[in-house]
């Protein structure tokens, strides 16, 4: 697919947190705000301009940040919050928009390509980033341009609250000044790995033969070479309740064992949830399917603030059981599902109060990623069936 023949726009809420926190409480604007986990061991999840302007980041270490800018005000954060807010942009856009996908909690990209033959992809795209602002209160920039690397880099030039068009013509005027740090897929390995080749801009990273960076990266190489020559084609992929991650199980036998049933619901909440931290996934809605012995089938969602702890869902698959189940009657399935789904398990970390909570899950799905998938359970789910 040619990429020059797309119109990709990325919306990206700016310091999304911070800026929900001061649509309830005015009176931080305009001073330093930190967000993120209150204990010694916690973590920054978001921070306002004022405060970064102090050299506080996002996944920088709460004490550190409270050294760096005490005169901040320190907020625990709510997910739940900030997780309303987040689906009533991605309502907004969802009626208005053709094809689009939520990449994150607090970002969106949209296919318009053709929308120029009826009122122009950047009016358009103007104007429903100002719907945005007025219904929500909150801040949003945007980036428009052929494909999805080069609207998110255009984004985030355009932060603060602002936005940027970048059309073929501007393509390489635009990128070959900029940092190889803007480039999405580079971290900070990939980034002081090219830096002590002396690779510091865009431009003169595109410059590099692609065999060369493969040589140095693999695969990784060449696409980050595509990247800084703006070539994409990677598609928006339609976001819905469609794509979801789920498991099943049909009993051999029909039962009304509830205690049997419940310990069912904890092992495939574990499973699920594993997936969805392997994918680096969050779910923002829960459905639990029953079906009965006479093949009546029910099912209940809910949504949840983002997650992908166990300990978080499973309550949730439980009490939706317990309110779908009412018949009385022998089940022949149950399932569960986990729909509504995003990336960004690292900004959930943060919210955590208590880090051993997150070392005991990443040392859980270390042992599961060696040893298979059933290779822990909770207690509760080892209860011979």
């Amino acid at each position: 697919m040619d990429s020059s023949a797309r119109t990709i726009a990325h919306l990206d809420q700016d310091t999304f947190f911070v800026s929900v926190e001061r649509l309830h409480n005015s009176s931080l604007i305009g001073k330093p705000v930190i967000i993120g986990g209150m204990g010694d061991r916690g973590v920054v999840a978001g921070c306002s301009y004022e405060a970064r302007q102090y050299g506080v980041h996002s996944a920088m270490p709460m004490k550190l940040a409270r050294n760096l800018c005490a005169d901040a005000v320190f907020i625990r954060g709510d997910l739940q919050d900030y997780s309303k807010y987040s689906n009533m942009v991605t309502q907004i856009i969802a009626e208005r928009a053709p094809v689009f996908e939520k990449a994150s909690i607090d970002e969106h990209y949209l296919d318009i390509t053709g929308m120029d033959r009826f009122f122009g992809c950047y009016k358009w795209a103007s104007e429903l980033r100002q719907y945005i602002i007025k219904e929500t209160g909150l801040p949003i920039s945007m980036g428009l341009s052929l494909n999805k690397t080069v609207s998110k880099i255009a984004t985030g030039e355009a932060k603060p609250n602002g936005q940027i068009q970048v059309q073929q013509p501007m393509l390489r005027p635009f990128l070959d000044p900029l940092s190889i740090r803007k480039i999405p897929m580079i971290g900070s390995k990939t980034y002081h790995t090219l830096r002590t080749m002396g690779i510091a801009t865009i431009g003169t990273l595109s410059r590099i033969p692609p065999e060369v960076m493969e040589n140095m990266m693999g695969k990784n190489g060449r696409e980050i070479w595509r990247r800084a020559n703006g070539i994409d084609n990677s598609p928006v992929q339609s976001w819905s309740e469609r794509k979801s991650i789920g498991t099943e199980t049909t009993f051999e036998t029909d039962t009304i064992d509830i205690a049997f049933i419940n310990d069912l619901l904890v092992r495939m909440c574990e499973k699920v949830a594993y997936r969805l931290r392997k994918k680096q996934q969050l779910t923002g809605c829960v459905t639990v399917k029953i079906r009965y012995a006479n093949f009546d089938t029910h099912t209940l969602q809910q949504t949840v603030p983002y997650t992908s702890f166990d300990h978080v869902l499973i309550p949730v698959c439980k009490e939706l059981f317990r309110r779908l189940y009412t018949r009385r009657m022998l089940i022949r399935l149950v399932g569960i599902q986990f729909s509504r789904l995003v990336h960004g398990v690292q900004q959930l970390n943060m919210f955590e109060e208590t880090p051993e909570l997150i070392s005991l899950y990443q040392a859980i799905d270390r042992m599961r990623r060696k040893h298979g998938e059933n290779a822990l359970h909770r207690g509760v789910a080892m209860t011979p069936g």
